[in-house]
């Protein structure tokens, strides 16, 4: 075994620009890339973890903002560079592309590979201090914004070895400077899946919150909780192999939903573009369930052919590769560019694939009728009628809800209205700015999407209309979200009970067949008012009860009327452009997905087939819920 000391730091070039232009480095310096900064550190740790040398890892968000994170790896090394003359950790803490990763001998695998991380994190913190403990001694050294502050000095002694930064990301960088607990435990749960035996503990000083995570289990573990709220069609299947230092790790399992969730990792780094190791697992997975149905003739219709989109239909896999020198694009590491990889994870998931299959004759047969009928209702589907595209929705009148359009033609400026019932989309239509505000009532019983096979929802009228409004085209080889025909699509639906049901159908529709939309910022909720106060000639619009409250401090109760509006229809034209369409005074709220884990676990509590995991969810959540009518 080497030595991991100060001659194994190699320097590439100094710490410019990294200041001047932080989104080169952490993507950009809203949300995404504060939260960059803690996974930048912790993936230093998490090397140290797959190289053999660390067990657990503590990530706190302080009192002050700031964000400690503190592993019991090897520790930075202290000790003088033979040829820069200085302490290898304040090289590692203020050069760029300075670290123990550009040879394979302190780290044969590892995340953090462009040695930016720590160095860029430094750069753009108010202030960072390192501690490291080694050879029984506590070394530390301070810095601000990126340059030092104090010399690297012994503070004290210690018991075994490890590393624990402390930094406080700049405001002069960061729009907002408030770390979520939620978003860093996710990822900090995904990275205790990948590592079996590592224990990851979050805790939150601000809110006297933490959570510890620890799976012996890894991947298999990680694909039995992504499934806990749907019915498995079999235990999961666990493959792996090494080919040329290339260490593959799968575990797939099908259940009896309509969707695929597949996530891929590389050294660890959530790869959500994909890459060549999702390429090569589609291949094998494709061509092995083909030949294994073609081996015992499971498939009986001459005209049923299995493409890869009816492999996936229900499944839910976890990928992870560790390559010895991954190629990401970009230093966020979205997508995984190695060629040979997609050999290495088809030639392994082929073969391990096909040997469960010959060994579990039971689950091989309900695989084989999950995908046929998987395969069935995307030929129905590809039978029923073409989705209408804009010409023809608005030169015909058969169509469920009539689309009243905006005379604006660039998508930036447009927007979409998507209205229930007639009597709000009259209402609507009236009182819009018709120059880049569109209508469109929906009619009919919208179909719960989650439940419902491709060639069902193709025959849903009101979703039919709203994909024609759209004109983004729709199923996976027809949706564009380039060619969508407005920027802001906007749900306005009743505040009570029926209109939260049909808010919630409309987002699942989205999340599951126009996801991207969602993704890019498109998809709005509107918020209408829930009171109209009038006194004497002045109306006043209150949003909640607690504004309700305000608005009557403020003006007395003598002389008031109060109106509870149920629905939009209560709302005269002008009373609802004043109040919800106006975007001078209107609140929407965009709909995001910053995690995409939970997002997938509640449309399927709420629209999934389990009516346990349900009434549980509502039970849990009801004292969270305002402004509910029944």
């Amino acid at each position: 075994m080497s030595v991991y000391d100060a001659s194994k730091i190699k320097v590439l070039k100094g710490l410019e620009g990294v200041r001047k232009r932080p989104a080169m480095y952490i993507g950009d310096t809203s949300t995404r890339g504060l939260h960059h900064l803690v996974f930048e550190v912790v993936d230093n740790s998490i090397d140290e973890a797959m190289a053999g040398y660390c067990k657990n890892i503590e990530v706190v968000i302080n009192k002050d903002g700031s964000v400690t994170v503190e592993d019991d790896g090897r520790g930075i090394p202290v000790d003088e560079h033979p040829v820069y003359k200085k302490p290898a950790l304040e090289i590692v803490m203020t050069t760029l592309h300075a670290g123990g990763k550009f040879d394979d001998k302190a780290y044969p695998i590892a995340g953090g590979l462009h040695g930016v991380g720590v160095s860029v994190v430094n750069a753009l913190s108010e202030f960072l201090v390192v501690e490291v403990k080694r050879d029984g001694k506590i070394w530390r050294q301070r810095f601000e914004r990126g340059e030092k502050k104090s010399e690297l000095e012994v503070v004290g002694e210690a018991d075994g070895t490890g590393t624990r930064i402390t930094f406080m990301p700049d405001p002069e960088i960061f729009e907002k400077t408030n770390f979520s607990f939620e978003l860093l435990a996710q990822r900090l749960k995904e990275l205790a899946f990948l590592n079996p035996g590592l224990r990851i503990k979050i805790r939150d000083e601000r809110k006297n919150k933490e959570r510890t995570f620890y799976y012996e289990g890894g991947i298999v573990e990680f694909v039995k909780h992504l499934d806990r709220e749907r019915e498995p069609l079999h235990p999961p299947i666990y493959i792996k192999g090494e080919r040329d230092t290339t260490r593959v790790e799968v575990a797939l399992q099908y259940n009896n939903s309509y969707f695929e969730n597949i996530l891929t990792f590389a050294n660890n780094i959530h790869t959500i573009e994909g890459g060549t190791h999702l390429i090569g697992f589609k291949s094998a997975l494709t061509k092995t369930i083909n030949e294994y149905a073609k081996k015992y003739n499971l498939i009986k219709e001459k005209d049923l052919t299995i493409t890869g989109d009816d492999t996936r239909e229900g499944l839910t896999a976890v990928i992870s590769v560790k390559v010895k020198r991954p190629q990401f694009e970009g230093q966020t590491k979205t997508k995984l560019g190695n060629s040979e990889v997609k050999g290495i994870v088809e030639s392994i998931v082929a073969d391990g694939l096909m040997r469960f299959l010959e060994e579990n004759k039971e689950h091989a047969q309900k695989i084989i009728e999950k995908v046929k009928l998987a395969a069935r209702s995307r030929i129905a589907a590809k039978k029923a009628k073409e989705i209408t595209r804009r010409k023809s929705f608005l030169e015909s009148d058969a169509l469920p809800g009539k689309l009243a359009d905006c005379t604006i033609e660039d998508p930036e400026k447009a927007e979409l209205f998507i209205v229930e019932g007639d009597s709000a989309g009259g209402s609507a239509k009236q009182g819009r700015d018709r120059t880049f505000q569109a209508i469109l009532p929906i009619r009919g019983k919208i179909l719960n999407v989650e439940k419902a096979q491709f060639n069902k929802v193709l025959s849903n009228d009101p979703i039919k209309t709203i994909i024609a409004a759209l004109g983004t085209g729709i199923g996976r080889d027809d949706f564009d979200a380039d060619k969508v025909r407005y920027h802001k699509i906007i749900i306005m639906t009743d505040a009570d009970v029926d209109g939260s049901h049909i808010r919630t159908l409309l987002l699942t529709f989205f999340y599951r067949y126009a996801k991207e939309l969602i993704e890019r910022g498109y998809v709005y909720i509107a918020q209408p008012p829930l009171y109209g106060i009038k006194k004497g000639k002045e109306e006043y619009y209150a949003y909640s009860d607690e504004e309700l409250e305000e608005i009557l401090k403020k003006i007395g109760k003598d002389g008031v009327q109060i109106q509870r509006y149920k629905g939009l229809g209560e709302m005269n034209p002008e009373q609802l452009w004043r109040t919800t369409m106006d975007p001078e005074r209107r609140i929407l709220k965009r709909v995001t997905l910053q995690d995409a884990e939970e997002a997938e676990r509640i449309f399927t509590v709420l629209m999934g087939e389990k009516v346990e995991p349900r009434k549980e969810f509502i039970e849990k959540n009801a004292r969270f819920v305002r402004n509910l009518d029944v």
